[in-house]
């Protein structure tokens, strides 16, 4: 990841520079709200997608400094937005702005975010990066009820936890790959396999989250070990425990995804570790790392591709 990051670092730079001069509000909360969780320490996967796709076609002007801004604001918004719906306290280490601000401010300045955005893509002059933006944003607030839906509810299938994954995360992701390839020029098919790359991508980026929240160190993911438990979601490494596990581990996962909390977390942590639980998941997420690798097959070889490749292997192998 340092390497990619080195590689785009200048291109960065002035996506940063958009960041902070779009993020100017006469409102003084709003500044203080987006400013802070957006200098949160973030890994900028998303916008250095955006810059990383257009560089592989070529593009030379300046609309990906704009997008990749875009993305991620529309990304902090749903940030803001999550942290108030799981009630969370704690991110990338660090106090979460509902619990500095209160969850009206994040709210609200989650909703200025995903405005500005718009008012943003709408510069680029384009209606095929609006379609996609706007789309995206949709299937992600999709996402979202679907995640509020599943919480605390065992009986749901791997299939539906994929779609899941799909729709909130990996949406995201397959956008910025996409927007690249569009103001690049690039043909209709090989749009269509960066927006594959994007997918595949997010998931395999998702499903490395779930294995960290049982096996991460806080002090290198910034989240609490069993956040995920604690508020009842049935992620992949517990619906995998339940199918694979005895009949008294998976009524212990049952009981703990349908009433939330981490009563019994560690004869559940035990569990996950004994039954391969975490082995699968990341094998899982290997696959997609894969397919996403060779959906890039169409660009020819470039530094860029490298970089996309490389980014594919840091989705899986990293530790935070």
């Amino acid at each position: 990841m340092q390497a990619i990051q080195e590689f785009i670092a200048a291109d960065m730079h002035q996506v940063d520079d958009v960041i902070r001069a779009r993020l100017h509000s006469d409102v003084v909360l709003v500044s203080q709200v987006a400013e802070y969780i957006i200098n949160s320490g973030g890994k900028r996967l998303r916008p250095a997608l955006v810059l990383l796709s257009a560089g592989a076609f070529g593009y030379q002007g300046s609309a990906h400094y704009e997008l990749a801004a875009v993305v991620e604001f529309i990304h902090t918004a749903t940030l803001l937005h999550d942290d108030v719906v799981d009630e969370s306290a704690l991110r990338r280490g660090r106090e979460t702005a509902n619990a500095l601000f209160g969850n009206a401010a994040s709210v609200l300045v989650g909703d200025f975010l995903y405005s500005r955005a718009f008012q943003m893509m709408v510069t680029v002059n384009s209606m095929r990066v609006m379609a996609v933006l706007s789309e995206a944003t949709n299937v992600i607030a999709e996402g979202e009820v679907l995640q509020l839906m599943n919480c605390n509810d065992a009986d749901i299938s791997e299939q539906d936890y994929l779609r899941v994954i799909r729709y909130k995360t990996a949406k995201l992701f397959e956008a910025a790959a996409r927007l690249g390839a569009i103001i690049g020029g690039a043909d209709a098919a090989t749009e269509a396999a960066m927006a594959a790359y994007g997918m595949h991508l997010g998931t395999a980026f998702q499903l490395i989250d779930d294995v960290l929240d049982y096996s991460g160190k806080h002090e290198e993911t910034g989240k609490n070990i069993g956040d995920d438990l604690a508020e009842g979601k049935p992620t992949l490494p517990l619906l995998y425990l339940m199918q694979h596990g005895t009949a008294a581990q998976a009524a212990l996962v049952r009981r703990a995804i349908e009433e939330g909390g981490l009563d019994e977390f560690q004869p559940i942590l035990a569990a996950i570790f004994d039954s391969g639980a975490l082995d699968y998941t990341r094998r899982q997420a290997a696959e997609e790392s894969a397919l996403a690798c060779a959906a890039l097959a169409c660009l020819p070889d470039s530094q860029y591709k490298s970089s996309l490749l490389n980014l594919a292997e840091f989705a899986i192998s990293r530790a935070y």
